[in-house]
């Protein structure tokens, strides 16, 4: 309740003493801002160049951040057939269009493509059973197609 009379009156009353002041008072909120940093108005418009490419700088790889994470998405949506997203094709866009990935996720992808497509193929399959010597099935197999080779040169049809 002070509060609000004082805000109400102390309000008035500056406005009734206003002339009564005595005249032009000099204080420090009136310094330009490069006195008040203790710099030349040249050194400070320098500084503030400084200040604003850097952050133009640090947006930029902001933004490009933003766009490889968002190639990684829709990376995994592709490879999981699931919807696109339009925020992840607008941050792509907005980094130029066409973002590589950082060698460490690109390097982690082909990894996983090249276990499942191990995975999918019939040698991967057979590698999943346990007791199962892969190394002597080839044999097995080579000797086979040897012996089919030399019957086959042996038998003369006509």
């Amino acid at each position: 309740m002070a509060f609000m009379v004082k805000t109400m009156v102390g309000g008035q009353l500056k406005s009734l003493a206003g002339g009564l002041g005595g005249g032009d008072e000099k204080g420090e909120g009136d310094k330009s801002a490069a006195e008040a940093q203790g710099m030349t108005r040249e050194e400070y418009e320098e500084y503030q160049k400084q200040l604003v490419e850097e952050k133009m700088e640090r947006d930029a790889q902001f933004t490009q951040r933003k766009a490889e994470r968002a190639t990684l998405r829709s990376h995994f949506r592709d490879k999981y057939r699931l919807p696109k997203n339009e925020t992840d094709d607008n941050q792509i866009q907005m980094a130029g269009g066409d973002v590589e990935l950082p060698k460490e996720l690109a390097k982690m992808i082909e990894e996983d493509n090249e276990e499942e497509e191990e995975k999918a193929s019939v040698i991967g399959q057979l590698a999943s059973i346990p007791n199962l010597d892969l190394s002597s099935i080839k044999d097995k197999a080579q000797a086979t197609l040897g012996e089919l080779k030399q019957s086959a040169e042996k038998c003369h049809v006509m």
